[in-house]
């Protein structure tokens, strides 16, 4: 399975989010760290907020907090809500896409269930347990002292 890049930084703010839950962290700071367009990152920001996955406050002071707690957001609902708008392949799209192989296709569940499995092995992961590493360091001060060798699962 193929995640798109946008959600893969909805991922990585998630994660810095939680490794400072008590702290208001910035879009211009995460963008910075990560390497990622400043303008990209709002319309990812915009979407964890729409989905209840992080507060935002404008203007001074502001930025953004996880709205929930860590260990409550599982990776598989991000990645759901993420990709909600881009299908597996084309017959999975909610207009059934151009797909000529329809109804005959022996693929479509095949691929419907691995996807399904996917996510069900996401669903077993939550922000908490992906956002540090098993030292306690998290992957942005790990990167940052070059102490880049993890053998997490996430």
């Amino acid at each position: 399975m193929r995640l798109t890049t946008f959600t893969d930084y909805g991922l990585r703010v998630l994660m810095r989010l939680a490794d400072e839950p008590d702290r208001t962290i910035t879009t211009e700071e995460i963008a910075e760290e990560h390497g990622i367009s400043r303008n990209h990152l709002v319309k990812v920001v915009r979407d964890l907020a729409e989905a209840g996955f992080v507060r935002t406050r404008r203007g001074g002071g502001g930025g953004m907090q996880l709205a929930r707690p860590a260990g409550d957001i599982t990776i598989g609902e991000v990645v759901r809500w993420l990709e909600a708008r881009h299908a597996l392949v084309e017959c999975f799209r909610a207009d059934g896409g151009n797909c000529i192989l329809n109804p005959g296709c022996r693929l479509k569940s095949r691929l419907r269930r691995a996807e399904e499995a996917f996510l069900a092995d996401l669903d077993r992961s939550t922000l908490a347990e992906c956002a540090g590493t098993k030292t306690g360091t998290s992957p942005r001060v790990a990167k940052r002292t070059r102490r880049t060798k993890v053998t997490e699962d996430c």
